[in-house]
């Protein structure tokens, strides 16, 4: 596949705001290793090659492991996530496929046991914001 257009070089406003929902998570409080959980799980599901592989290697920076990264799409599976991430993991999920999960109240409950009001609401930005980034990545078939 090639790439298609710039989209940041045809529409500079728009790429600035997604620069400020990135900028607004950076001061929300939430550790980089969770955001790249998030970022990178998004991805994986929405199959974004480009932002695969940059938060793959952001998430490596951040000091994730190897064994975390290599089964973070069957992370349901494994041990290797605290019951901390694993409510972030099934939002994450729920929130990317909406239509078919419709963010249900037992993973809000879940979450609620272990992040703040805010916090819910900074990891639900980081959701967003990351599946938004996917838009434009797969759309747009950015090449990483």
């Amino acid at each position: 596949m090639s790439a298609r257009i710039e989209w940041a070089k045809q529409a500079p406003d728009a790429y600035k705001a997604m620069v400020g929902l990135e900028q607004a998570l950076a001061k929300s409080g939430l550790e980089t290793s969770l955001l790249e959980l998030i970022r990178l799980r998004a991805s994986q599901i929405n199959g974004c090659a480009y932002c695969i592989n940059m938060h793959a290697n952001d998430a490596r920076r951040a000091g994730e492991t190897e064994a975390r990264l290599q089964t973070l799409s069957v992370w349901h599976d494994t041990r290797f996530f605290s019951e901390r991430e694993q409510a972030v993991l099934a939002w994450t999920e729920s929130l990317t496929l909406l239509p078919e999960r419709h963010a249900p109240q037992d993973q809000y409950e879940r979450l609620r046991e272990h992040f703040s009001e805010t916090e819910i609401v900074n990891l639900t930005l980081a959701i967003a914001t990351i599946n938004a980034w996917n838009r434009f990545g797969v759309g747009f078939a950015m090449i990483p």
